[in-house]
């Protein structure tokens, strides 16, 4: 079973993920104590935000239960690789299809970090710094698109399919299913952390490195994670009251 957790409000023009932490991290705790009761064992795909907290908060309900599985509980970062394929693919003049960026991190504006320097591009320093701030960045684009009247709800959707049809064929018993996901790892100092992920019948079978990374993502990385474990602190501290 998977159990898709999308319920949450949008943020509005010059909101940040982080302002929708109240309402939303109370929607998720209340969504996962129902899961835990009725569903125990299925996969929790969340895309409510902040992403980066919510995700900690179900661990931590789940926790409490006594039905805490890391493997069974994701973050749904999906749509920033869409985006840094989409970006990168008109950059390059071909189709998002042909493109596999690997993006790891978490799934807030610094914390997303597209690893551009393992595909085959060739772009400036400029560049490199517009496509990387841009893909960060993709979702408040959106929202001042929408003036107010939204976020991104369709590409979400999109991603959320991916990401969702994925997790049924590996618990099908389809093999080799890979996807980067937002779990619980051991591969950073964060406790949680978005890389990606084998998957299989269970859920998460395998958290995968993300490889060699550039000097400029390095700096990225450095900058990010003091941030993500931060955003991290607040769900648990949040799940504990």
């Amino acid at each position: 079973d998977v159990v898709v957790i999308p319920a949450g409000v949008p943020r509005k023009p010059g909101m940040t993920r982080d302002d929708l932490f109240n309402t939303n991290a109370s929607i998720v705790k209340t969504l996962v104590e129902g899961c835990a009761e009725h569903c125990p064992d299925a996969v929790l795909a969340i895309i409510s935000n902040p992403v980066n907290s919510t995700v900690p908060i179900a661990a931590e309900v789940l926790k409490a239960k006594g039905v805490y599985n890391p493997k069974k509980v994701c973050g749904v970062t999906t749509l920033d690789v869409c985006r840094a394929n989409t970006f990168l693919a008109a950059h390059m003049g071909k189709d998002p299809n042909d493109v596999d960026v690997t993006v790891i991190g978490g799934h807030a504006g610094i914390t997303i970090l597209p690893l551009l320097s393992q595909t085959d591009a060739t772009m400036t320093d400029e560049e490199r710094e517009a496509l990387t701030v841009r893909i960060q960045f993709g979702g408040d684009e959106v929202v001042q698109a929408k003036a107010g009247a939204g976020s991104a709800t369709l590409s979400m959707a999109y991603a959320g399919y991916l990401f969702t049809e994925n997790v049924l064929k590996a618990q099908a018993g389809e093999k080799d299913i890979v996807m980067p996901a937002y779990v619980e790892s051991d591969i950073t100092d964060a406790e949680f952390f978005a890389s990606p992920c084998r998957f299989g019948p269970d859920g998460v079978e395998e958290v995968l490195g993300y490889g060699e990374i550039s000097d400029y993502e390095q700096a990225w990385f450095d900058k990010m994670l003091p941030d993500l474990k931060a955003q991290i602190q607040k769900g648990k501290d949040f799940a504990a009251n």
